[in-house]
């Protein structure tokens, strides 16, 4: 939900300010109201044209989620879901009396190539559909009678992304109306350069604009925490600054016994920003920060605020599974919380800026955030082959066609809007993009001067020296495309802001540490490239390097652990994705820590046993012929395939959380654990005892002829234990509401998950059923889902087959209050529950 930016104090002191309006700067809420039609409308910008047919909506909007997956004019790159053309139109009054104000739109995102109207007055367009951007209104106003906007979505490429986008105004968006002396858009910048604990100075640069250069101004800052003043300072108008309409004030504020912002303790502070003309105050601006000190060191790692500490990190693209792009705050709260829960402390926005509101909650949570760019530079990645692409059809086009042009624009409004943001500890200026440079600098490009044959290097180290990959690099004279751009981007950061490292996710690094690329960064991030994590310490030690793509393995984590230097991991991904799929009907990735529903999977628990520290058990099973290992003499046990680069990678192995099998099959039991030994019971009868010291890849594995009744494993030490029971035909469902009172904003959200369960209460996980919801009262239905990645059932249905005897529902409130029914029908039996919305 949007707040305005308001502190109620300071707006009680303002009234009457410069213009005698009550409230010197009023933020409004924009999302509600809008009419919306998907399809082609010449003349729908038009004022007097008639909308009347239109759907009514509310924002944030995602059209294309809406509708069922299907392979007609869709792909498996952006999850078998349409695009095309949507049209927005919002009519709305504006006071006679802000007349003599000024007014802009914010947008925080709009997918794709979006064009803006207002009255018929044509503002503008953006073709990158994760930029945030706002347009200036107040010349086209019609004040105190009815305004029009309208707003143009085109995703006609439907296949112009390498996972799912979205489609139409899936991000909030906010009518800003100030006085014309004012701070702008963004306009404050807060750093904490100095800290110590009994003091942290806290530097703000404030950007102001006058609209009568004679007049005298100041600007004052006032620090809160939870609530109280903490500090203030106030700046005179200098000699820099005097006579001049527009610029940047700089000031300094000592907040006494700072409580630091960290990932265990995310301490938040407001900043209030008050310009006062001829001594009134003219604007107030809030902005949240955290006091904190971090840095890099190629020999150490990461430390915050002092302290050593491990990123223990994930990728997430930014759909929210059944409610596609325009995800609400409850949700990613809710996958946040559980990723948390693991010991996840750090995130990385792969492959695009995230919304303000995400950033918001990894502030207050407590994850430390790699804010990420682009995914392409000029050159596409292939959207059907994820491969490299030389040229784009209409279907496929995407940004690269704009790149250009818009790219220092759009990465200027990233920093601008996030710098503020306590989370966000490096910026990354693209993601894998050498690959798709093979005709740029050289003849053989990034990727072919590391060839042996038909063989490129992957699973271990540069097959070929540096020198012999730099003779092949070097063969053409030709400008290298990509280290130009790079070092430019780079550059178009540190003038915005120098208290981050720059990085980028690098996929051929045994190129690019020498090419200029890495130059261009303060650290290197490499993808899928553990491999070479001490070719580039002992070639390149001055380079801080960070694994920013790695797989949900441990063998990815055992050299962080292992090596001072290495900072930590981000693992695609933490939760399940729609897209990136190569055949139907997977509507997505499945290579999460959390599937599509946010619900655990068996890799959740490998990783919760590895970075937490509480004591942990986690119990599947598989028969022998469906598992990774052989069955040797003595109930030995041996890898199928012993390279582990031809092993699955990217997800988990197939494993089960149930206990039903046939009589006599051999099952292999495996055990994900933070324990130093664990002991396996087969209905009360030792299977044996298993240590972690005695295994290479940290699972715990027993081959066990398949009895029905109950196996558990339970830590030697008596700390933590995990059990499965032979489940009977579901007869029943069990229901969990994780909230039961909503909020009439609406925004609130509930999620309500099922469980198939036996007579006995046992969990019905090797059984699928189909539930079906019926909903009465004051809430809107969002979706329901499987979680599973070979689901295309329809998001907005009131029914769903389950996947593992599991399903999940989302509500939303409307701004109506009373109560809402829910009943819950598998079968024979219904189930219902009450939510109350106030």
């Amino acid at each position: 939900m949007i707040k305005n930016a308001i502190v109620g104090l300071i707006f009680s002191l303002a009234m009457l300010g410069c213009t005698g309006v009550e409230k010197v700067r009023i933020t409004e809420d924009f999302n509600f109201d809008w009419k919306f039609h998907l399809g082609d409308e010449a003349k729908a910008f038009e004022v007097n044209y008639n909308d009347s047919a239109w759907e009514n909506i509310r924002l944030p909007h995602d059209w294309s989620v809406a509708h069922s997956f299907t392979q007609e004019n869709t792909g498996g790159a952006t999850a078998f879901l349409p695009g095309g053309i949507g049209w927005y139109r919002k009519k709305f009054h504006v006071p006679l009396f802000f007349k003599d104000r000024m007014s802009w739109v914010e947008f925080d995102g709009i997918y794709t190539n979006s064009e803006v109207w207002i009255n018929g007055h044509y503002l503008g367009k953006r073709p990158y559909g994760y930029a945030p951007f706002s347009y200036l209104l107040s010349p086209h106003l019609r004040y105190g009678e009815e305004n029009v906007i309208v707003v143009k979505a085109d995703r006609s490429a439907f296949l112009d992304s390498r996972w799912y986008p979205g489609s139409g105004i899936y991000r909030n968006v906010k009518l800003v109306t100030v006085h014309k002396s004012h701070i702008p858009q963004w306009g404050v910048f807060i750093t904490t350069p100095h800290i110590s604990e009994q003091q942290a100075e806290v530097k703000l640069a404030c950007d102001y604009v006058l609209d009568d250069v004679k007049r005298d101004f100041k600007i004052k800052n006032t620090i809160y925490f939870k609530g109280k003043v903490v500090a203030s300072n106030k700046s005179d108008v200098n000699t820099i600054t005097k006579g001049r309409d527009k610029g940047t004030l700089f000031l300094s504020v000592k907040v006494p016994n700072p409580k630091l912002w960290d990932v265990t303790d995310p301490n938040m502070y407001t900043a209030v920003t008050e310009l006062l003309v001829d001594g009134k105050v003219c604007d107030v601006v809030e902005n949240n920060f955290g006091i904190r000190s971090f840095h890099f060191d190629a020999e150490k790692g990461f430390f915050l605020n002092g302290k050593k500490t491990l990123l223990k990190g994930v990728c997430l693209h930014h759909d929210g599974g059944l409610v596609g792009a325009a995800v609400p705050r409850g949700v990613w709260e809710r996958r946040l919380r559980i990723l948390k829960q693991a010991g996840c402390n750090a995130i990385r926005t792969a492959h695009n800026p995230p919304s303000e509101e995400f950033l918001d909650i990894c502030d207050e949570m407590g994850f430390l955030v790699q804010d990420e760019a682009f995914d392409e530079f000029q050159n596409p990645k292939d959207k059907r082959n994820n491969y490299n692409q030389q040229s784009e059809d209409e279907e496929t086009k995407g940004y690269t066609y704009f790149f250009d042009e818009w790219s220092e624009r759009d990465l200027t409004n990233m920093v601008l809007r996030d710098r503020n943001h306590p989370s966000i500890i490096m910026w990354s200026i693209g993601n894998e993009i050498e690959w798709t440079f093979p005709k740029y600098g050289n003849a053989t490009g990034y990727w072919g001067s590391t060839k042996v044959g038909d063989v490129n290097y992957y699973w271990d180290e540069p097959p070929l020296s540096i020198e012999k990959i730099k003779e092949l690099f070097y063969q053409s004279s030709d400008q290298d495309i990509l280290v130009e751009t790079a070092h430019k981007l780079s550059s178009v950061i540190k003038r915005l802001d120098t208290s981050r490292p720059v990085t980028a996710n690098l996929v051929i690094p045994s190129v690019s540490m020498f090419s200029g690329y890495a130059d261009a960064l303060d650290i290197v991030g490499l993808s899928y490239r553990h491999s070479v994590y001490d070719y580039c310490r002992r070639n390149y030690p001055d380079k801080v390097i960070l694994g920013t793509e790695n797989w949900t393995r441990y063998h990815e984590w055992k050299p962080v652990v292992e090596n001072d230097y290495m900072s930590g991991i981000f693992m695609w991904t933490g939760i399940n994705y729609m897209g990136e799929s190569h055949q139907w009907p997977f509507r997505g990735s499945g290579s999460g820590l959390l599937d599509f529903a946010g619900f655990e999977k068996p890799s959740y628990h490998m990783f919760r046993s590895l970075w937490n520290k509480k004591p942990h058990v986690f119990i599947c099973t598989q028969t022998i012929g469906k598992s990774p290992y052989l069955l040797k003499n003595d109930q030995q046990l041996d890898e199928k395939v012993k390279d582990w680069s031809k092993r699955q990678k990217w997800g988990w192995q197939e494993v089960n959380r149930h206990w039903n099998y046939m009589e006599g099959d051999t099952v292999i039991v495996e055990v994900y654990t933070n324990q130093e030994a664990v002991e396996l019971f087969l209905n009360g009868t030792s299977q044996g005892v298993k240590k972690l010291s005695e295994v290479n890849d940290h699972i715990l594995k027993w081959a066990v002829p398949y009895k029905g009744g109950e196996i558990k494993a339970q830590a030697v030490n008596g700390s933590a234990e995990s059990v499965i029971k032979t489940a009977k035909d579901p007869v029943d469902v069990s229901i969990q509401v994780d909230k039961r009172q909503l909020v009439a904003d609406g925004y609130d959200v509930a999620h309500v998950e099922v469980q198939l369960i036996d007579k006995d209460v046992t969990p019905v996980r090797h059984f699928n059923r189909q539930v079906k919801f019926d909903i009465s009262g004051p809430v809107k239905l969002l979706g329901v889902d499987n979680g599973s990645p070979g689901s295309v059932q329809d998001y907005q249905s009131q029914q769903v087959i389950t996947s593992e005897g599991r399903c999940l529902m989302i509500l939303q409130s409307t701004r109506e209050k009373g109560k809402a029914e829910i009943a819950v029908t598998m079968g024979a039996v219904t189930k219902r529950i009450e939510l109350e919305i106030h």
